[in-house]
């Protein structure tokens, strides 16, 4: 694949239309915390049918499943839907890369946690409502002390009483957790083993639940669209029908796979950061005149501009190379995902930066809007691992050979 088709183009466009009609117009209440994003993603979903297209296809996995037939893998298999899939996130994350974050959570991490590991039961109660957008949902794993070692340092832990589990514990960092009717939460069962060895439970937790409380919106550097917040459960009592199924390191392997997703993802998120930050630029040094010359005519502007580009095909050529990942059938390695994030994320933060350089003093104003998408895209390079973390994983998997 080396260009979108004219199929996806229309796509493209549609999504286009209705970003420009329905998030433009809205995005200084979404920048201020005054509008949450999950109405305006209801009405994507809504538009496009990609509710009823959800519904759908959970039916028909679930009835395959239940006639004792394998479910198969989310990535795989998509055809052109991949494109589908990527094309609404690029054309989001050139406008509001917060209203993505909030969406993938719900959808890829704690649906697909629950789709990946849930009994039929729990899909039904809990992924569909996800799947739709009907439901908020959140993936819970990050805490204040643990950060990049989310296993090792979790202190979150579940305790056998009876036939029920008294869950303790705090979240940090956690998108949609302020507005999460479904939150999907990693802890550590209480066995009386060393902390560190101990097994990894997984469990879904609804809103409302006695003992759990979820916070306010946190203030933050960027990503103003996405609400997050943090989760304090003090002995909340879980039922065995909201424990995932696990096995000995059925959680850890898991959340590693909901990395791969999120980490593959952000390429594509990058891609609409760099695509936005280029055609503003490239509008800029058109139109602003110094010295009796438009900027683009100097050539510290014109290297700028250069670079920008090389980044995006280079992202690009990432993305499409994921999605005949994905028509293959085939997902990446951990590894291939990391070196993705790093070199996406690495590559949208250093273009914004660029933008708003070129801007000058205009584009460390917000009304130039490249300033909003350099904040943003600077979370890229800490959330779903850190750069330092995905270099670790690199380097394990090329000495691991």
């Amino acid at each position: 694949m080396i260009e979108w088709s004219e199929e996806d183009l229309m796509i493209r466009d549609a999504v286009r239309g209705w970003i420009d009609a329905e998030v433009r117009p809205n995005l200084d209440a979404l920048e201020s915390g005054e509008l949450p994003p999950y109405d305006l993603l209801r009405g994507l979903y809504k538009t496009f049918g990609m509710d009823e297209m959800a519904r759908s296809s959970f039916r028909a996995r679930i009835a395959k499943e239940r006639e004792g037939g394998a479910a198969g893998g989310e990535e795989g298999g998509q055809g052109g839907g991949a494109a589908m899939t990527m094309l609404p996130i690029i054309e989001l994350c050139k406008v509001a890369p917060g209203l993505v974050s909030a969406m993938g959570v719900g959808l890829g991490l704690a649906a697909g946690t629950i789709m990946k590991r849930g009994t039929p039961e729990q899909k039904e109660r809990w992924a569909l409502p996800l799947l739709t957008m009907e439901k908020v949902g959140a993936w819970a794993i990050t805490e204040p002390n643990s950060g990049s070692d989310a296993f090792g340092g979790m202190q979150a832990t579940a305790r056998k009483v009876g036939d029920e589990y008294v869950i303790n514990g705090a979240k940090t960092f956690i998108t949609n957790g302020p507005y999460a009717d479904t939150i999907v939460f990693y802890c550590k069962l209480d066995d009386g083993r060393d902390p560190r060895d101990r097994e990894i439970l997984t469990f879904v937790l609804d809103r409302g639940m006695e003992g759990l409380e979820q916070s306010r919106p946190l203030r933050k550097m960027g990503l103003h669209s996405s609400p997050t917040g943090e989760l304090f459960l003090n002995d909340v009592r879980a039922g065995a029908d909201r424990l995932l199924s696990s096995g000995a390191q059925g959680g850890k392997e898991s959340a590693r796979q909901n990395f791969v997703t999120e980490r593959a993802g952000v390429a594509a998120m990058a891609l609409g950061v760099i695509e936005e930050c280029l055609r503003l630029s490239v509008e800029y040094a058109k139109t602003r005149e110094l010295w009796g010359r438009r900027i683009g005519d100097f050539q510290l502007i014109q290297l700028k501009l250069a670079k920008m580009e090389v980044a995006r095909l280079n992202v690009q050529n990432l993305v499409f190379r994921h999605i005949e990942m994905q028509r293959a059938g085939r997902a990446p390695t951990l590894a291939e995902a990391s070196a993705m994030k790093l070199y996406a994320a690495q590559a949208a933060s250093e273009v914004a930066q660029e933008a708003v350089q070129l801007f000058g003093g205009n584009g460390y104003m917000s009304e130039y809007r490249v300033e909003q998408l350099a904040r943003d895209a600077k979370s890229f390079q800490i959330y779903a691992g850190t750069d330092e973390i995905q270099v670790t994983h690199i380097a394990r998997d090329l000495l691991s050979r």
